[in-house]
């Protein structure tokens, strides 16, 4: 009987699922961590406090090939698989969770023009980031978050040119950026689909700049405002070529995006879980290390059980990506339980480490103020639940 169900299985093509890194895939991984421990690490606590960008690691880390992989050989890419770009984002929040943000910003706007972007502006833009240029995804405003319908960057078309108006807010690297994709409305009338996309090069006139935010954590990303006043776009840079797309594209963006900031909450919990082994095993209470006594023994358990689960969510969205199914439902479902994981983990780590790990000298706080942010941007914890209800919703 079980070599009849063998013989069916190898006959329907189907094969035992592997969770194994491949060779090549751990010499990937051990490069990131490698680059972690020696350029991330040992200045992660200065970039926090002065909120320096980490511009110099981020060209390292690009010179090594570790940033913007999954796009394409031909515009320049390194053309990967989203699993082995998941493995390197571990890694680099690992390394800081700032610094993971700050180092991925540039392939989020590169989505939009990858998924949905005519091939004029894919050999255009995506080599520019290929050459070590950055990018900047703008679509949150002051008053339009989560409910993206209520943007008010409008795009007006004028001859062979849009004039854009409009001020987007929270845009992760936008001091750094050469270019911007920014989404705006282009017939108001339509709702979600008026919306379009638009390519803007960072040093057109009417490009301004806001205030640095000065956030809880991840300080060293750049967080600031951008402001759009009569800035004259080319009908070229209309992403895809035609109007009223830039939604449907903003949404399959984030079937990539999403795994990605995943994989970022994983490394910044495993980081923090890293740090509460430390010392625990060196911190002794009543005659022996409290690694040793049940109650923190457990806390360090359930935080590997944790991260565990949201490593491997995370790479199913991935291998999903990989083999071109539609990942809508397992990218919400890793982003949601790895973001809020993430939280919990940091929080324990401090909690493990008792008045130490309240200190800035710990790092333990500064990935714990790190981590709330997982459960925001990309759309908040909430969104993602709303999202998967209605993905299930035609299942039961």
């Amino acid at each position: 009987m079980l070599t009849e169900i063998a013989q069916i299985v190898l006959f329907a093509g189907w094969h035992m699922v592997d969770f194994r890194l491949s060779e090549e895939q751990v010499m990937i991984r051990d490069m990131a961590r490698e680059f972690c421990d020696e350029e991330i690490i040992p200045h992660a606590e200065e970039w926090d406090k002065s909120g320096t960008y980490p511009l110099d690691a981020i060209s390292k880390a690009h010179e090594l090939g570790l940033l913007n992989v999954t796009i394409p050989e031909k515009y320049g890419g390194a053309g990967m698989s989203t699993v082995d770009e998941m493995i390197i984002c571990e890694e680099m929040s690992r390394g800081d969770p700032g610094f993971g943000t700050a180092s991925y910003h540039t392939m989020l706007a590169s989505f939009p023009v990858l998924t949905g972007g005519t091939e004029e502006q894919k050999e255009k833009y995506l080599a520019r980031v290929c050459s070590g240029k950055l990018a900047a995804y703008c679509v949150t405003e002051p008053d339009a978050g989560s409910d993206v319908q209520s943007l008010k960057t409008e795009a007006v078309r004028d001859g062979d040119e849009y004039i854009l108006n409009g001020s987007k807010a929270w845009i992760s690297g936008a001091g750094y950026a050469d270019w911007f994709f920014v989404l705006a409305y282009t017939d108001k009338k339509a709702g979600y689909g008026g919306l379009s996309g638009f390519i803007v090069d960072a040093d057109s006139i009417g490009v301004e700049l806001g205030k640095k935010e000065d956030n809880m954590g991840q300080r060293c990303s750049d967080t600031r405002g951008v402001n759009f006043t009569d800035v004259r776009v080319p009908v070229s840079n209309l992403v895809g070529g035609v109007e009223n797309g830039g939604w449907m594209n903003a949404m399959k963006a984030f079937d990539h995006s999403r795994p990605a900031v995943a994989a970022a909450a994983v490394g910044n919990a495993r980081g923090a879980m890293e740090e509460a082994w430390s010392y625990a095993k060196e911190r002794k209470t009543f005659g022996k290390p409290i690694s040793k006594h049940q109650s923190i023994s457990f806390i360090l358990a359930d935080m590997a059980t944790k991260i565990e689960a949201a490593r491997l969510l995370t790479l199913s969205a991935a291998n999903a990506l990989d083999l071109g199914e539609r990942a809508t439902l397992k990218a919400a479902h890793a982003k949601r339980f790895a973001a809020d994981i993430c939280m919990e983990v940091t929080t324990d780590a401090v909690q493990v480490l008792g008045g130490y790990g309240y200190s800035e000298e710990y790092p333990v706080a500064r990935r714990m103020r790190g981590a709330k942010i997982y459960q925001i941007f990309e759309g908040t914890s909430q969104i993602q639940r709303l999202i998967i209800s209605r993905e299930m919703e035609g299942s039961y």
